[in-house]
């Protein structure tokens, strides 16, 4: 990684520090070059970035062994690289762990805020035949959602009152926990995070700010889809609990079982019978496909088990790329049954081919006949 300083050099501290050795020296050049400290100072905010850099790998044992080993790019290539973008998620990450939001009046010029939190994820599943798969479809779907609740404009107090700022953390949603040069922030346990508190709940939502609702929303299923996948509805799943935005809802797709088709992939697999002498002389056959019938041309000498390739006639793949292949796999079927000609013709053939075959049988009702007669041989 060109242009990137050693971390043990940033934080001026030798290889063999240890985890507090690399706190305090993390610490100290974060309150030299923070930017409330240095406003307008380019040189000092990239310095505050490249400290913050070198202690999340350093801090953590395992990116800091990767390190030690292969540089930073065995970070880059190990998907263990620092993800700071910018000098908001430094402090969202590391300010309170020092108690830097403090020390400066709430971190970078007094802008930090508590990050939004999404809202959490639903799941609603749809069944689809084979055929439908294969098109795309419009499907609606059914499932519960919260929404606020109308009663009380979604505060969670009755209507008349309102929520009072929590006295432990001061409306924050946040402590700062001491110990030694750490100073430690959590969620606070008295109003979990919401920065306040309601003493008069709404009774209807019962201080929760939301009620369920059934939603129904029509899915497009894109042409191709497998079973067990699923299509994103983008913020279609639960509201955000402070502002930030509402999670989205995966519908989780079904395919029931074909009568005739078996899938693997985009591929589908058909298993045709076939005669001994459609096997042995050749013939021109109609198979079905999702799309209607086609001709299939059966060689002579087609073994049971032989598949042939029907290039383009499988699923569509739903990324876009090309569509399956139709693969139709023989198998001879013996008849369980034959005329008299039938029979009489095989046994024709087995004789031309020299082959020894089981002789003809008397029924069952002669052969009990004979056996009372004494005929019976």
């Amino acid at each position: 990684m060109v242009g990137k300083r050693d971390y043990y050099e940033v934080l001026g501290v030798s290889r063999n520090a240890s985890k507090d050795d690399i706190s305090a020296a993390y610490r100290k050049l974060a309150i030299r070059y923070h930017p409330d400290s240095n406003p307008d100072d380019e040189d000092a905010t990239e310095k505050f970035k490249e400290a913050a850099e070198a202690y999340e790998v350093l801090h953590d044992p395992d990116k800091r062994a990767i390190y030690d080993q292969y540089g930073h790019a065995g970070l880059e290539s190990g998907g263990a690289a620092p993800q700071f973008h910018d000098v908001s998620d430094i402090f969202e990450a590391f300010g309170d762990l020092f108690g830097l939001g403090d020390l400066f009046g709430g971190g970078f010029g007094g802008r930090r805020r508590r990050r939004q939190r999404r809202g959490a994820d639903l799941r609603c599943d749809v069944t689809l035949d084979l055929e439908e798969a294969a098109q795309g479809v419009a499907k609606t779907v059914t499932f519960g959602r919260s929404k606020g609740c109308g009663t009380c404009s979604a505060s969670g107090a009755k209507p008349g009152s309102s929520p009072e700022a929590c006295r432990r953390c001061g409306g924050r949603g946040q402590v700062v926990q001491s110990a030694g040069i750490l100073r430690v922030q959590t969620t606070c346990p008295s109003c979990q995070g919401a920065g306040q508190v309601i003493s008069d709940p709404c009774t209807d939502c019962r201080g929760r700010g939301y009620v369920r609702e059934e939603v129904n929303l029509e899915v497009a299923i894109p042409a191709g889809i497998d079973d067990g996948m699923a299509v994103r509805l983008r913020e279609q799943g639960e509201p955000s609990p402070d502002g930030g935005p509402a999670g989205d809802c995966h519908c989780v797709v079904k395919v029931r079982t074909h009568r005739l088709f078996q899938r693997e992939a985009d591929h589908l697999i058909l298993r045709l019978p076939i005669t001994f002498s459609q096997a042995a002389l050749g013939a021109k056959i109609e198979v079905p496909t999702l799309t209607g019938r086609t001709e299939l041309d059966i060689r002579s000498g087609t073994e049971s088990g032989k598949v042939y390739r029907i290039r383009g006639r499988g699923m569509p793949n739903p990324h876009g790329g090309p569509s399956g292949d139709l693969l139709v796999q023989t198998y001879i079927e013996v008849p369980k049954k034959l005329t008299a000609r039938q029979e009489q013709l095989l046994r024709e053939l087995a004789e031309l081919e020299d082959t020894n075959v089981t002789p003809h049988r008397k029924s069952f009702l002669e052969k009990l006949a004979g056996y009372f007669t004494g005929e019976e041989e």
